[in-house]
């Protein structure tokens, strides 16, 4: 990996570097100047704190869970074993991609800002207004996503669901807005609590196994494809799981800002994520496939929440598995609070470039260097979408999908525009991978990406009804044509897209 140029210092020492002139700046604060912003965020991240919000974000046993109905539609354990594998492999590309386009430019503005130093012409305003507002779109429908499922986690009934919804989207906006100083701590008690939930749910499967004990080769390759009705295709349904797990990694570039050395901490902590989530991932994942009740049961589990029925099932009563749930529960409540905070960064970064409607209030940061602004326009964003619930079911799982096609697309666009130019920006930065590595996962980032947005567009089961479709594609142009509407009237005349890097 290319880190030349890093001063290997402590964390303190780092903060205290001077600048030429012999002001007392970090030399981060100096390279942020360079990129066109001042500092106004603190900056309490160190890299274990960043991989650790990576982790929570990431939260296997969360994603991997409330998701496993589309492996089960997928075909049973196949798809979720050996889905679970292949699509790590593809997202540590977009991982790895994403982390030289963080070193080169640490900036909490993220793939807009990248998209735009990227770029040449008179269209590089254009693509990265529409490449901000994908993203941001992707930060908030799946911190909606991540919010409504843990409330219905929750709730046993409609009504009582987005009460609980509400009232949890309030309570992270106080956490995050009023404990932003014991983020960092949270995050690192939240990497604890997934490994603990991961063990306890592999003792209390492996040892209770109520239902019985599938071979080796029905645990990791059992087949079935009568569910989906999409014949041979029906692997590919199975890769949800692990696709909407992934989704979220990007997030992280968000927090650039508030890092003591991004040039470096952030790209690590990008690469770092995956393969540990994959390892922690194998020891979740087998014990369900080992112990998993018929598929059909499965699929008729009450409120078709899967794991919950697993559980109760495989532990033989409702207490073992409402005790499991505990767990996954809390890793839920970390889950939030980590991606909270990284979608009210996003949210506050592309306001401070002027792209957001009221952009002058959502930029504002409040004396404790909290933007706590954008932190409230995400919340009530979150809460209006969530009243679409009450008027369709399958609209509303939609925000899930749209989530991650979204943040894909806006992870790719970068990844091609570095492509196009050569990636001669990306070989500067303080952080890189050789030659043919860069060119190999770059290429396979964009391939991966192109897929998902048609598979997580696809229904999961056919023949197709107006419950059974996936209104993600319908969604996500909804998002997109309103963003175009509001570009053609107004930003067009105004946005000039972000600063202009000097360089580094």
């Amino acid at each position: 990996m290319g880190t030349e140029g890093y001063d290997e210092k402590s964390p303190i020492e780092t903060d205290h570097a001077e600048s030429a002139d012999g002001q007392g700046k970090r030399r981060e604060d100096i390279e942020l100047q360079h990129l066109g912003y001042n500092p106004e965020l603190i900056r309490t991240r160190s890299l274990y704190t960043l991989l650790f919000q990576s982790l929570a974000i990431i939260a296997v046993p969360f994603g991997e869970g409330t998701a496993l109905l589309s492996a089960v539609v997928g075909g049973g354990q196949l798809a979720y074993f050996v889905g679970w594998i292949v699509v790590s492999i593809l997202d540590q590309c977009i991982a790895m991609s994403l982390a030289e386009l963080a070193s080169r430019y640490p900036t909490s503005a993220g793939p807009y800002y990248w998209s735009f130093q990227l770029s040449k012409g008179r269209g590089r305003e254009a693509l990265s207004f529409f490449t901000g507002w994908v993203f941001l779109i992707g930060n908030w429908t799946i911190a909606l996503s991540v919010n409504f499922g843990t409330a219905s986690l929750l709730a046993g009934t409609v009504t009582m669901l987005l009460l609980i919804f509400y009232a949890f989207c309030i309570g992270m906006f106080l956490v995050c807005a009023f404990g932003n100083r014991f983020l960092p701590y949270i995050d690192t008690t939240a990497a604890v609590w997934n490994a603990v939930t991961i063990i306890v749910v592999l003792i209390g499967l492996s040892a209770t196994a109520d239902v019985g004990r599938h071979s080796v080769a029905d645990t990791l390759a059992h087949y079935d494809t009568t569910f989906s009705g999409w014949g041979g295709f029906t692997f590919f349904i199975g890769l949800l799981p692990a696709a909407y797990t992934y989704a979220a990694l990007g997030l992280i570039s968000s927090m650039a800002e508030e890092c003591r050395d991004p040039a470096v901490d952030l790209p690590k902590a990008l690469s770092f994520c995956i393969p540990i989530s994959f390892v922690a991932g194998l020891f979740f994942i087998l014990p369900i496939c080992a112990t998993m009740p018929p598929l059909a049961d499965i699929l008729d589990a009450p409120a078709a929440q899967a794991l919950p029925y697993i559980f109760h099932t495989v532990m033989g009563s409702p207490g073992g598995g409402l005790a499991l749930m505990f767990f996954i529960l809390g890793v839920a409540i970390f889950c939030s609070i980590s991606i909270t905070v990284a979608a009210s960064r996003c949210t506050w970064a592309f306001a401070r470039d002027g792209a957001i409607p009221g952009h002058k209030w959502w930029s504002k940061v409040n004396k404790d260097q909290t933007p706590v602004n954008a932190l409230a326009l995400l919340t009530i964003i979150q809460m209006l979408l969530g009243l679409i619930n009450f008027g369709s079911t399958a609209a509303f799982t939609a925000f899930a999908s749209v989530g991650t096609i979204a943040l894909a697309v806006a992870y790719a666009t970068p990844v091609a525009a570095s492509m196009l130019q050569g990636r001669r920006a990306v070989a500067t930065a303080r952080f890189g991978w050789p030659k043919l590595v860069g060119w190999t996962v770059n290429t396979v980032t964009v391939l991966w990406v192109g897929f998902q947005v048609v598979l997580f567009s696809m229904p999961a089961a056919l023949p197709v009804t107006l419950l059974t479709m996936n209104w993600a594609s319908v969604v996500f142009v909804g998002f997109m044509a309103i963003s175009l509407a509001y570009y053609l009237l107004f930003a067009r005349k105004t946005y000039r897209g972000p600063p202009e890097s000097d360089g580094l």
